[in-house]
């Protein structure tokens, strides 16, 4: 059997992988807020799909910045990279599905047991097709009763994000929703990683795949860069409630500006003739 270390790197991987988790949460349940108060069917289905995007990129990103901690004792670790992939493109997909479930589902409390139970099924998907993409000499193997443990916590974590993307509007309340479902999903990748055992068969063969600084760590940067960017573009635009009292006050100055027009013109002295 080999040594297992989960944080190889001491605090930085685990503190900077919550930190992701609990972007993308943000940035999706504050996208869902808006897609459930749009009343345009392209803006809906818009900040839905930015909400699926934004849930799945920060959890694999979580994912895989945890992993650059994950060394065991005896072989080296890579990576295959269309697993690596597949893993984020179904986050992603199963992800959506459940906010969709959500954004336009009729029955409120129907809906989010739907969606709750999708979108945790797909942060458990993206969890263990990205340790199938591990590539190590020996063999990787898991505790049943732990792995069962793990996937609870993802339903249960995504079913309580949806519901506060359903019942809470006020910014201060999704950025404390978010930091919640961060330590959800993080507590989610770490108890998966206790069901983990690996049976270390040392070798000289170059193992297969990439590296994690080859490929992961690019990749997570990339990713990252996107949270923040899609973040600050979200905190910045106005909401519809914003709009609408924009367009109200311009409404209300262009009555005014007509109505003062009016008694001065009705007032104007007659033209001498």
């Amino acid at each position: 059997m080999g040594h297992l270390d989960h944080a190889a790197y001491g605090w930085l991987t685990p503190a900077l992988s919550y930190v992701m988790a609990s972007i993308g949460a943000a940035l999706g349940l504050r996208c869902t807020v808006r897609a459930l108060a749009a009343t345009n069917g392209a803006s809906r289905r818009n900040w839905l799909l930015t909400a699926a995007s934004a849930i799945g990129t920060g959890i694999w990103t979580m994912h895989f910045v945890a992993m650059l901690g994950f060394h065991v004792t005896g072989t080296e670790i890579h990576y295959n990279v269309p697993l690596t992939i597949l893993s984020l493109l179904v986050a992603m997909i199963v992800v959506g599905a459940g906010v969709f479930a959500v954004g336009y589902g009729k029955d409120r409390g129907r809906a989010l047991v739907l969606g709750g139970l999708t979108t945790g099924l797909g942060v458990a998907s993206m969890h263990y097709l990205g340790m199938a993409a591990l590539r190590l000499h020996g063999s990787v193997s898991y505790e049943p009763l732990t792995v069962g443990l793990s996937i609870a916590i993802a339903v249960v974590a995504a079913t309580a994000a949806l519901w506060a993307a359903l019942n809470i509007k006020s910014p201060l309340a999704v950025a404390v929703a978010s930091l919640v479902m961060g330590a959800a999903v993080s507590s989610m990748h770490y108890t998966g990683m206790l069901a983990v055992a690996v049976n270390v068969v040392p070798s000289d063969e170059a193992l297969p795949g990439a590296t994690a600084m080859q490929f992961i760590f690019p990749l997570a940067v990339g990713l990252g860069s996107y949270l923040f960017i899609t973040s600050a573009f979200v905190a910045l635009s106005p909401t519809a409630d914003e709009r609408a009292a924009s367009a109200a006050a311009s409404a209300d100055r262009r009555l005014g500006e007509r109505g003062g027009a009016g008694p001065a013109t009705a007032s104007a002295p007659a033209p001498i003739r």
